[in-house]
């Protein structure tokens, strides 16, 4: 782990190629410049997005960040999750409670980059250093209850944490969120819209 309570791994998914590749994070970030999940994601922003790509692009990142403070009991601990908004065509951060950023850090990844978009509905599992790109078909359509319990039933990994999207997202209604831990919810700009396109 990095000093200042990052956990020293950004995590890249290209859905397009389903190519996976670990960066560290002193490489693509400086630290000490951007503070946080939002300042993080803000830089992540500047470099991955050329100006107007549209919001449902496959170039448009859907970016889930952790800050110094995820996973301790301090406020301003929630995770944030940022990207090129579909509701406003600007830059997007909703943050969110619950213990998916927490879990992501131990997990030893300050950030995870969505890139492409698949052919198919997939999700992405992330399990003590395992990454692996699934089918998601028989999710599509369910909501985000019966989705998260899908997964947890085909993972029995107890400490599983889900973010994950509805009919809403899927439809890329444009402000859908992306909820976490069942009763949670990324709820600004239409994440779960963008979490739908890819």
């Amino acid at each position: 782990m990095l000093k200042g309570g990052y956990a020293g791994k950004v995590l890249e998914v290209d859905l397009t190629t389903e190519k996976i590749r670990e960066i560290s994070t002193e490489e693509f970030f400086d630290v000490k410049r951007f503070v946080g999940g939002k300042g993080f994601g803000a830089s992540i922003m500047w470099r991955k997005l050329r100006a107007g790509t549209e919001p449902f692009a496959p170039e448009n990142p859907l970016i889930f960040l952790t800050g110094p403070l995820t996973g301790t009991l301090c406020p301003g601990s929630r995770m944030c999750i940022v990207t090129k908004s579909p509701l406003t065509g600007t830059f997007c951060d909703s943050h969110v409670g619950g213990h998916f950023g927490a879990e992501m850090k131990y997990a030893g990844y300050d950030a995870i980059i969505i890139l492409g978009k698949s052919e198919k509905p997939v999700y992405l599992l992330v399990n003590d250093g395992d990454l692996d790109v699934r089918n998601a078909e028989n999710l599509w359509g369910l909501d985000v209850f019966e989705t998260e319990e899908r997964i947890r039933r085909e993972n029995t990994e107890q400490a599983l944490r889900v973010a994950c999207i509805g009919p809403a997202g899927e439809n890329l209604v444009r402000f859908a969120c992306i909820c976490v831990d069942r009763y949670r919810q990324a709820g600004r700009g239409g994440t779960g819209a963008v979490m739908g396109s890819k």
